[in-house]
């Protein structure tokens, strides 16, 4: 399967290391998607410091069959960017990991109405907002879409978001989704 991360500076370093980590060990390709190609973007703590592999201006959405936002302060910066807010709106029928503040790039771009989610306790407050349904724990799954509120909750983000990817592996693979030459 192949996986978009949206990702800017100040993300959470955990949020994104670990799930990407477990994705690319199940074999997954995940796309790291910035404001530029081969830009250098710093984690908050300043653990992590990773280069975008595409830029969001060279990216079409239907050539990924999943879409990942990690939590910090990244999707605040991305939902200010029309861009990001209109490639992730192309994500409203595929499946979406976000985790922490990542929800908030997905309220900017209206796809939150009727869902079942979770996020960092600040952001929950702005989902229900939104319409969403929130629940206050560790990890939701609402159809493809799997959120969780913060670092402690990773290990269930991981293991869900993981088996909603072998779940659409057999789809994708059956002629779904085509991917472009990287």
């Amino acid at each position: 399967m192949h996986i978009a991360c949206l990702l800017s500076d100040d993300f959470e370093d955990s949020e994104f290391r670990a799930p990407y980590d477990a994705f690319r060990d199940a074999g997954h390709d995940v796309t790291i998607i910035g404001a530029a190609e081969g830009k250098k973007l710093r984690g908050k703590k300043g653990v992590e410091e990773v280069y975008t592999n595409k830029g969001i201006d060279e990216v079409r959405p239907e050539h990924f069959d999943a879409l990942f936002i990690p939590g910090g302060g990244s999707p605040d910066r991305l939902r200010a960017d029309d861009r990001f807010v209109g490639f992730t709106r192309a994500f409203s029928r595929k499946p979406v990991f976000a985790i922490c503040h990542g929800p908030q790039l997905l309220i900017t771009a209206d796809m939150v109405r009727g869902r079942e989610m979770t996020a960092w306790k600040t952001v929950q407050v702005d989902l229900v907002n939104a319409g969403a349904r929130v629940s206050d724990v560790d990890v939701v799954v609402d159809e493809d879409w799997v959120t969780s509120r913060q670092p402690t909750d990773i290990p269930a983000f991981i293991r869900e978001a993981l088996q909603v990817l072998v779940r659409h592996d057999g789809v994708a693979s059956a002629g779904g989704v085509q991917h472009a030459a990287s």
